[in-house]
């Protein structure tokens, strides 16, 4: 039993961290994109959800695939 509540913490902990680490991406985006593409490109705001789904498509379109093994 004890190691079932174990692993369930840690879940719950990974689960936190990544929840957080969504927020310090996604706020930074939204903040940035409200601050500035209405004024340059008379753009619409943007919504917090909205920043999150544009980091991780970013993420997706912009993700190295660089191997690290060396070719002799």
């Amino acid at each position: 039993m004890k190691m079932l509540y174990k692993l369930l913490g840690g879940f719950v902990l990974v689960i936190g961290f990544v929840a957080i680490a969504a927020i310090l991406c996604a706020l930074p985006t939204m903040l940035l994109w409200n601050w500035l593409m209405p004024d340059i490109f008379h753009l619409d705001t943007i919504t917090f959800w909205q920043a999150l789904g544009l980091n991780f498509l970013c993420g997706i379109l912009f993700k190295s695939s660089v191997s690290s093994s060396k070719d002799k």
